[in-house]
């Protein structure tokens, strides 16, 4: 076969297309031997069976591959991520593509719970594309048995930071030193509101998110918030310390001072100040985390994510079926009536959606009941259930300790 090889070469001297034909055998051969030509021409033949049937294989492999990567898309993922799993993939080590694979995969996670819970339904998957950069998926279930509206979202955008945006992220205190009045931006997170229509069942929210911007001299700042929170029509104490003591064995994982902290800031965050007070009984919350590094946080928020299913799911399976009277449903209307007040007064999440260009309203207002009601000057009798739940909203409780 050298030898072979040896004379297809000679046979290749010269103009290429003259060697190419000379190869083909379509153009008379340089003086050689008629022996050694033929041999040379099966060498050549040899060589294009070798390389043809190595381009089948590689083309095999490739197939074999795309049908492997659309299985697991099926298995682990709502939706191709909006970077696509190969880019994913290529960059698996950066915290930014880590970061987009785990709020893919607790999309995933709650919505196939939420899903087993309530069989008759199911949920519209929504990708959409941001003309400014990225785009995101929204999972949204609507009238089912159990759940009235449960939406779980997923949002990867990218491009330059309103001017609104950065007034409010100045305003606590983030020192962002533009170029040219722009600040490009990346920011992804994952964030679900769940309603259900028993309202012995409470709305469960909870965001985890990460935020990346671009200064003038070219360094980036970071930082990832998030936090998981109840809000129960009625109060059941069972449910609350498994609920808190559920996320608090998250947090204690990494630092036994963090549960402590972050159950304040949710107390204080979610306080509607028009009405005295707070929208549930709290959980966690935490914004503007970027120490001690990087990787700490990240594998912080993991916890506090992987934590979302088991803290809240075991009460919804405990009360979904549970009775319930007209009275207690016309109450379940009217706080989800503060719910809404919250959302659109204070959120931080909502604000800065509205403000953000190219922003997808729909899925921003997701988190929005389906009904809920306003009644002037409802005030509910003293001592009753519906006035106990009242108290601890104005006056928080520990649950764990």
């Amino acid at each position: 076969m050298a030898g072979a090889a040896r004379l297809f070469r000679r046979a290749s001297r010269g103009p290429p297309a003259l060697a190419f034909a000379r190869a083909l055998g379509s153009a008379p051969p340089e003086p050689a031997g008629r022996g050694e030509w033929r041999t040379a021409l099966a060498a050549a033949g040899a060589l294009g069976g070798l390389a043809l049937g190595l381009w089948r294989r590689q083309a095999a492999l490739s197939a074999a591959r795309d049908d492997e990567e659309e299985k697991e898309l099926r298995q682990r993922f709502m939706a191709p991520p909006v970077s696509g799993l190969r880019e994913l993939r290529r960059r698996r080590r950066e915290l930014r593509s880590r970061m987009e694979l785990l709020i893919m995969e607790t999309q995933a996670e709650v919505c196939r719970a939420l899903a087993d819970l309530d069989p008759g339904a199911s949920f519209a998957v929504d990708t959409w594309e941001r003309k400014e950069g990225g785009g995101g998926i929204s999972c949204v279930l609507q009238d089912g048995e159990v759940f009235e509206k449960a939406g779980v979202n997923v949002s990867v955008v990218s491009g330059l930071l309103s001017e609104e945006a950065a007034r409010q992220m100045r305003s606590r205190g983030k020192s962002l030193k533009a170029k040219d009045g722009k600040l490009p931006f990346c920011a992804m997170g994952v964030s679900s509101v769940i309603h259900p229509k028993n309202p012995h069942v409470p709305t469960m929210h909870f965001n985890y998110r990460y935020f990346e911007i671009e200064e003038a001299d070219g360094t980036k700042q970071w930082w990832f918030g998030g936090g998981t929170d109840l809000t129960p029509t009625y109060l059941n104490e069972e449910d609350a310390i498994h609920f808190h003591k559920t996320l608090k064995e998250a947090c204690d994982k990494h630092d036994v001072k963090l549960y402590p902290k972050y159950k304040k800031w949710c107390d204080d965050y979610f306080y509607i100040k028009h009405r005295g007070e707070r929208r549930g009984i709290g959980g966690i919350f935490f914004d503007d985390m970027d120490s001690p590094s990087k990787e700490e946080v990240f594998q912080f928020v993991k916890s506090c994510a992987k934590a979302v299913v088991p803290c809240y799911i075991p009460i919804v399976k405990k009360h979904c079926h549970d009775s319930f009277t007209p009275e207690e449903k016309l109450w379940q209307q009217l706080r989800r009536g503060r719910y809404v007040e919250f959302n659109l007064v204070y959120d931080r999440g909502t604000k800065f959606g509205l403000l953000t260009p190219g922003s997808r309203i729909e899925s921003i207002l997701m988190s929005l009941p389906l009904t809920a009601r306003w009644e002037y000057m409802h005030n509910p009798p003293e001592n009753s259930k519906e006035a106990e739940i009242l108290e601890v909203l104005r006056n928080p409780k520990d649950w764990v300790h």
